[in-house]
């Protein structure tokens, strides 16, 4: 069982919150987290560029010059690769680079990649985050009091909360994420995690879930 201490608003203690491994996946597999990693940065990609063939460069195709007589080497097309303002040869054409890893491991990887938070010390269990009015300087002055200033910190809340999210989206390497939408390469990106106490109990009851349906079904 892992031990987390609940924190207040002004960093002090205020209980602890035991947390069983198997909730979370029970061990941390690196490979399936670096292969849905790539799959989040890849998925991220424009695949926009584009270069042109030697096909689609303005040029005549006629030969510079002939082939025979002339005592320099035999030369092509204007066109051709080898010149400046030729046409490249085998160059990126735009393409979809979008695939998806099965779902069932994809959430896997997300419940790895909290476990490894906790077990790194690098998570913070907040008892409440709610706040009476859309203002940074609130959530920043947690954030100091809780000593995640200046360092890039992942944000949970149970369910989207509009107030903590408008004040804290403009604070520099801050992330904002309900907890049903957290994934492996959200958590893992940001160097620490702040979790509200109503954010780890959702994600606890959807890995509860998790292990208590057969496998196959």
């Amino acid at each position: 069982m892992l031990s987390l201490n609940v924190v207040n608003r002004e960093g002090n203690s205020v209980g602890t919150v035991e947390i069983d491994p198997a909730e979370f996946g029970g061990a941390i597999n690196r490979q399936l987290l670096h292969d849905v990693v790539l799959m989040y940065l890849a998925n991220q990609r424009a695949g926009t560029h584009s270069t042109l063939r030697r096909g689609e460069v303005a040029g005549s195709t006629k030969k510079l010059f002939r082939q025979k007589g002339t005592g320099n080497a035999r030369v092509g097309t204007r066109r051709t690769n080898k010149r400046r303002g030729g046409g490249t040869a085998k160059g990126p054409k735009p393409r979809d680079y979008e695939y998806h890893l099965p779902r069932k491991a994809v959430r896997a990887a997300t419940r790895m990649a909290l476990l490894s938070k906790f077990q790194d010390q690098e998570a913070v269990i907040i008892d409440d985050l709610s706040l009476p009015e859309i203002r940074t300087r609130q959530v920043a002055d947690i954030l100091k009091a809780l000593k995640l200033d200046g360092a890039s910190c992942l944000i949970g809340t149970a369910g989207l909360d509009d107030k903590v999210y408008k004040s804290a989206r403009n604070i520099r390497g801050v992330k904002i994420l309900p907890a049903s939408q957290l994934n492996a390469y959200a958590v893992l990106r940001q160097k620490r995690l702040l979790l509200t106490r109503a954010a780890l109990d959702e994600l606890r009851q959807g890995g509860k879930a998790k292990a208590a349906t057969p496998s196959g079904t």
